[in-house]
């Protein structure tokens, strides 16, 4: 088996964060979102990396931060979201590129997987597609993702709905699945067509009378695509807590709700409720909100709610 990890797209609704730095290198919970996927897949599994030009350093230097060598980079000459091969595209090229013929392991690189990738794998049938499918166990809440609906054997794959207005099932389709080697000349072909749709193989694998297969689980899942959905994903990990980074600092400080201070982060005399520092942040004599901060800001005196600030952003009320 081989991982393929997703990390090519330019994320522009997470905009000022995702300037110069591809989403799944966004730091969660004190690491990267990339680095929470690769600790959860077996050691023995080489996985490959897929990006754009735009973010080939950034992720040259996040490879170096890794304790693992069997990981490569694979770089799409692209730097504009119209010059993309597309999700599946990008699949395919490197499936004949590279004469692939094993099962592959896809992963979208901006999702954050709580449940063990051990034990996915470890259910999935020889020559089976395996998609696993996050229970959200609300059917108002599953309108606006796509379902997977089983069945009657809790098991198989009956039919997909995207976005329904009145869902079947409570069951997401998330961004893990195993594809197995037999299938591959399938997602070539498809992918050809729809180089942006990676979800729709597995509809073309049910059209094809291809048996698919579904791994629920309800631990948490979050498809980080936005600011609510990165502030959620913090809350739920950092729990009602601080985290503090290498050198980072908070004195005299009010905490409220999930706190992260990145490295080398001071904050003073403040009061913060559910804020994300970067590294190298100083916020003194500050009421923020709901707020992340990336590299290098200084804020004095300010008081923001709902605000996703650029690297070196300096606010100082007089």
């Amino acid at each position: 088996m081989h991982a393929f990890i997703l990390a090519g797209g330019f994320a522009t609704r997470l905009w000022p964060l995702t300037e110069k730095r591809a989403k799944p290198l966004l730091p969660l919970a004190g690491k990267p979102i990339i680095t929470h996927l690769v600790e959860k897949i077996p050691a023995e599994i080489p996985i490959t990396v897929s990006t754009n030009a735009v973010f080939k350093e950034g992720f040259h230097e996040w490879k170096g931060t890794v304790q693992r060598e069997n990981i490569g980079i694979l770089i799409e000459e692209t730097t504009h979201e119209n010059e993309k091969l597309g999700a599946l595209g990008a699949v395919r090229q490197w499936i004949e590129n590279d004469q692939i013929d094993e099962d592959v392991l896809l992963i979208a690189g901006d999702n954050y997987l709580a449940f063990s990738i051990t034990e996915f794998l470890a259910s999935a049938h020889p020559n089976t597609p395996l998609l696993a499918a996050y229970d959200i166990g609300d059917r108002e809440r599953a309108k606006a993702f796509g379902t997977v609906i089983l069945a009657d054997d809790e098991k198989t794959v009956a039919a997909f709905e995207e976005k329904p207005a009145d869902p079947q099932s409570t069951l997401i389709s998330t961004g893990c699945s195993i594809i197995p080697a037999q299938t591959l000349n399938t997602l070539v072909a498809f992918a050809k067509e729809h180089p942006d749709n990676v979800g729709g193989i597995f509809e073309e694998f049910l059209r094809k009378q291809i048996t698919v297969e579904c791994f629920t689980f309800s631990e948490p899942w979050f498809d980080i695509g936005s600011f609510e959905a990165y502030l959620e994903a913090t809350r739920e990990l950092v729990g009602e807590n601080v985290l503090l980074g290498t050198g980072a600092l908070c004195e005299e400080s009010i905490c409220e709700g999930s706190i992260v201070i990145g490295d080398n982060s001071h904050v003073h005399g403040s009061t913060l409720e559910n804020v994300v520092l970067f590294e190298d942040c100083h916020v003194e004599d500050c009421i923020l909100r709901n707020c992340i901060l990336d590299n290098s800001c200084r804020l004095r005196g300010v008081d923001l709610s709902g605000k996703m600030l650029r690297e070196k952003t300096e606010l100082t009320q007089k």
